[in-house]
């Protein structure tokens, strides 16, 4: 029989009949070389090698130039989930671009391939956590609509095929320790698990249908997360009927002996996670799978479900078909670092900026005699990027965004005044000296990634106030009696209480990728107008946090916090005012099961265009079980004018109302249910907080109690 005859070449049959034509003929030693990261060829077969391993959380990552997006924890705070899905398409048509021109050039190494190790949607419970970055935020809601709508971005809508595999990851409760991670057992009870760390992965399964998802480093309750039978086998595939692929993290497999010491050898390791449900070993140590199925440890039919996933993966992103029946093989290279995507690099990071104070100094007038550009962040590479990057081509810094946005006339000064940490005070006085004769002072302040990030390229936090000498530098600039505006990038909440009593405007801009500067200076000096919010709390101090160890959610996250943060989640100011009327319930009263519309009209009552984030907060008021103190429903980015007004309708589910029992299950109970709609989140600013911005109303759910499954509400609309 030619090659070309055999039935896994025909794009006529459907995926399954070739991957099992295709996996039938293979030997077993064949079949072992492709469940690790690094598959090899099958020259007979006609079957090339390809390497699993790629990287796109805010952009192609590691693959040489290409756009670099706002770290995900900024495209978190844009709450706008179009946006999401609109990057991450942009970013698959560049992985695509990059992938036919590497295959081209007899290129197939690791970070050149299709099957992409993003997002990472774990929920960033603690602001202590590296990775913290990497993530949606602290909300599993906020967290699990951007994810769906990132995957879809990412996987395309093409009937037949996937323009490139998401994969969603940690799976599951994981959040830290990085330097504990290859040993640390995540112990968590099942109202957390269920109402907290599992529902984003719950959605990007059923309503993104990611096709792959990779498991964590840590155990959960004892088990090995990539080798759990509870959650890879009894959640994953068996509640959630996930038929896709489940890779491990890198070398995670070994971690089994060498840290967790739940197997003494490699090769327990290699069967323990085959048997339940590991399907790629990110790693070599599948390897001796050869070995495993000869000494009956692992079937060899148990080995073939799991090349079939993976064969039936690399077949649904076409690369067994001809190039010209795959759409997305038809995407130009020049897609890759192009002005468009360049110009969506620019527009993420404007929408990512949260204006967390603001005392009238801000907007500044371009035309100002001069401004002080102070700080170790002002002309910082590393924090425009953040990890898991790619290579811009060109990038502009807060400092040069600064100097091409202001009048030729106007005098812009620039020094770095100290390091990010150390205690050397040695800039400190040309700091001093040109804030002193300017007529504003701009300090671009912070981490970068180098500081917070994984384990060995950072790792966690101890603190979460500025380090080094940066506070004290900012109270010399302070002194100098010129107003001051502070300009954050980090990856996490950084406790500037300091700076929210004394200064006289605080920009939270994260990591904002290629853009960065360019963006942040549109804010500054008023060509645009910002609408960010907080997907995370900004603590006051770490006394406020539980031990970093410690996975229970109580007096965690704004859904649970006792006290009073600095800034609370959902927090984010405009240069323009918004006023909120005419709540509407579709009905007072509604059967357990049902779902019910919020309608609400929002309205933009200042003098200057800008977005509003709405946000729907929910409270089961009547509740037998522990609930939140109010979480997140519902949101929805919009654009005003002055004196326009818009009507936007919400749709709250069953599966909203749900609480979460100590037994994992979600039950619709009757009672009250208290709805507050908004710019913000409606607590969280302390005793003196007032209730502007804000409606309130509230329905009840009558009948008898209903145990209820997922659902995934359509996205709020216009009324």
């Amino acid at each position: 029989m030619e090659l070309t005859e055999y039935p896994f070449l025909d794009p006529a049959l459907d995926f399954n009949t070739r991957v099992n034509d295709l996996v039938d003929r293979m030997t077993l030693e064949e079949k072992v070389s492709q469940t690790v990261h690094s598959a090899a060829a099958i020259p007979r077969l006609g079957i090339p090698s390809y390497n699993w391993w790629n990287e796109c959380l805010h952009g192609v990552g590691r693959a040489g130039i290409a756009t670099v997006f706002p770290q995900a924890i900024g495209l978190a705070a844009a709450w706008n989930e179009h946006l999401l899905h609109e990057v991450a398409a942009a970013v698959a048509d560049e992985a695509r671009a990059k992938h036919h021109e590497f295959v081209r050039q007899g290129i197939r190494d690791i970070y050149t391939g299709l099957t992409m190790w993003s997002p990472n949607i774990n929920v960033f419970r603690d602001p202590r956590w590296g990775r913290g970055q990497e993530t949606y935020g602290e909300d599993p809601y906020l967290t699990s609509r951007l994810a769906v709508a990132f995957i879809k971005g990412l996987q395309g809508d093409d009937p037949k095929y996937l323009k490139v595999v998401a994969t969603p990851k940690h799976f599951a409760v994981h959040s830290g320790p990085e330097a504990e991670r290859h040993s640390f057992d995540a112990k968590v009870n099942n109202k957390d698990l269920w109402e907290t760390y599992l529902p984003a992965f719950e959605a990007a399964i059923k309503a993104g249908k990611a096709r792959s998802v990779m498991g964590a480093y840590n155990r959960t309750n004892g088990e090995p997360c990539c080798a759990s039978k509870t959650l890879l086998e009894d959640i994953l595939r068996g509640k959630w009927g996930f038929d896709g692929y489940i890779v491990s993290d890198c070398w995670a497999i070994s971690d089994f002996y060498k840290f967790h010491k739940i197997v003494e050898t490699p090769l327990e390791a290699a069967a323990l996670a085959m048997n339940n449900g590991c399907d790629l070993c990110c790693g070599t140590l599948y390897a001796l799978l050869i070995d495993a199925v000869k000494e009956d440890l692992v079937k060899e039919r148990t080995l073939d479900k799991a090349v079939k996933r993976l064969f039936k993966a690399r077949m649904e992103l076409g690369m067994f078909d001809p190039e010209e029946t795959v759409s997305y093989s038809q995407i130009p290279y020049a897609v890759n670092d192009s002005d468009t995507h360049r110009k969506l690099a620019l527009e993420a990071a404007r929408e990512s900026i949260v204006l967390l104070k603001n005392d009238g100094i801000l907007p500044i007038s371009k035309e100002v005699n001069s401004v002080a550009v102070i700080g170790p962040n002002i002309d910082n590479l590393d924090a425009l990027l953040g990890n898991y990057n790619g290579t811009p081509s060109r990038y502009t810094t807060p400092l040069y965004g600064i100097k091409e946005k202001v009048s030729p006339e106007t005098i812009v000064y620039h020094t770095q005044g100290c390091d990010l940490r150390g205690d050397s005070q040695e800039g400190f006085a040309a700091a001093v000296e040109i804030a002193g004769k300017s007529d504003v002072a701009i300090l671009c302040l912070g981490l970068s990634p180098r500081i917070e990030g994984e384990e060995g390229d950072g790792g966690d936090l101890g603190d979460i106030t500025l380090l080094g000498v940066q506070e004290q530098l900012m109270q010399a600039v302070y002194a100098t009696g010129t107003p001051t505006i502070v300009v954050l990038m980090s990856g996490t909440a950084i406790a500037v209480n300091w700076a929210k009593e004394h200064v006289s405007a605080i920009l939270a801009a994260w990591y904002p990728g290629e853009e960065g500067g360019r963006a942040a200076a549109d804010v500054l000096f008023g060509d645009y107008n910002p609408a960010g919010r907080l997907p995370i709390t900004f603590y006051k101090s770490v006394d406020d946090l539980p031990d970093f160890e410690d996975y229970s959610m109580v007096n965690r996250t704004y859904r649970y916090f006792q006290g009073t943060p600095l800034y609370p989640f959902g927090h984010g100011l405009s240069y323009t005012d918004f006023a909120y009327s005419d709540l509407n319930i579709t009905s007072g009263s509604i059967q357990a099961g049902e779902s019910i519309q919020v309608e609400v009209t929002v309205e933009n009552t200042g003098t200057l265009a800008g977005d509003e984030v709405i946000q729907l907060y929910l409270k089961d008021a009547k509740a037998h079980a522990s609930v939140p103190i109010h979480a997140l429903k519902g949101f929805h980015r919009v654009h005003l004018k002055p004196k326009k007004r818009q009507r936007v309708c919400f749709t709250l589910t069953a599966f909203d109302m749900a609480v979460v029992m100590e037994t994992g299950t979600r039950v619709v109970e009757p009672g009250l249910f208290e709805v507050i709609v908004g710019g913000r989140q409606p607590a969280g600013m302390g005793e003196n907080a007032d209730l502007q911005n804000l409606v309130k109303g509230g329905f009840r759910v009558e009948g008898k109690a209903v145990e209820v499954e997922f659902m995934f509400a359509q996205p709020p609309t216009s009324c």
